[in-house]
């Protein structure tokens, strides 16, 4: 499943996201995982999910962050939810169509592997993919 947080800067994304994030480690078995690209979550978020600054990774576009993505899943079968903060500033793209076949593929993963995912991204409700407003 995805869930998508859309809205422009100043929404309130962010926060909704450390509420939902700390929910979820108190009720999920699996390892929840937070991913952004700066460490400012790292004391409002439990200690009990794993935050990721991919920062350290040097991600580049979506088809990378796919990618990083199914290297986190690869080496850890036990993920059952991934917060993912500001998806085009991880990124470092907004092109729609790119975006389009991102979330085309990573619906297709998640429905094959159960992990559940909740995005922030920042823009405009109208701004969105067509195929990402499916996650609204």
């Amino acid at each position: 499943m995805i869930k998508c947080i859309v809205g422009l800067k100043g929404f309130g994304k962010t926060k909704q996201l450390i509420q939902m994030v700390n929910e979820t480690v108190q009720n999920e078995q699996g390892s929840v995982l937070c991913i952004e690209q700066s460490p400012k979550l790292t004391y409002d978020i439990s200690h009990q999910c794993r935050l990721i600054d991919t920062v350290d990774y040097g991600i580049s576009g979506f088809e990378g962050f796919y990618g990083f993505l199914c290297g986190l899943y690869s080496q850890n079968y036990d993920i059952s939810a991934v917060f993912i903060d500001s998806l085009y500033k991880i990124t470092g793209s907004e092109n729609a169509e790119e975006a389009s076949v991102f979330f085309d593929k990573l619906g297709k993963f998640a429905e094959k592997t159960g992990i559940n995912f909740t995005i922030t991204i920042s823009v405009d409700e109208a701004d969105l993919p067509a195929n990402a407003k499916a996650y609204l």
